[in-house]
């Protein structure tokens, strides 16, 4: 069964929300996860391509959007209307809504800052999952 993560941010921007993404995914990817990052639209994806590429100098997550062309696929991919590709294991969701293919998936992680309208879509996600049935933890940051 799917494990679920919230990382729950004492920041409210968006910036301190997609800086950690960051951070989650380069833990996720050297932990040899095939990764999807689930964003709220094609602009959030886009931002968060630049930012994996510069938010930290050392730093290397082999990444693409949706819908660019790349052989062979890379392990983190970024999209927003589309279903990861098989082999996926983990998904880190910037979206509102829960996608209904998340429970293919071995661990979902949400991140979650102090912005009113994140808190408020994030604990309605909170109680669709545990109204399913699954394992939900809290990491508070």
């Amino acid at each position: 069964m799917t494990k679920v993560d919230f990382y729950i941010l004492p920041d409210t921007t968006l910036e301190a929300r997609l800086s950690f993404a960051c951070r989650l995914a380069e833990t996720i990817y050297r932990k040899g996860y095939q990764l999807h990052i689930h964003t709220q639209d094609e602009t959030m994806a886009r931002e968060l391509d630049e930012l994996l590429w510069t938010f930290r100098e050392e730093s290397y997550v082999p990444h693409r959007v949706a819908g660019d062309a790349m052989e062979p696929p890379p392990p983190v991919t970024i999209g927003w209307e589309t279903v990861p590709e098989p082999g996926v294991q983990a998904m880190l969701n910037l979206n509102d809504e829960i996608p209904e293919w998340f429970s293919r998936l071995e661990r979902v992680a949400e991140i979650i800052n102090q912005h009113q309208d994140v808190l408020r879509t994030k604990r309605a996600c909170w109680k669709t999952y545990k109204d399913r049935g699954y394992r939900v933890e809290a990491h508070k940051l």
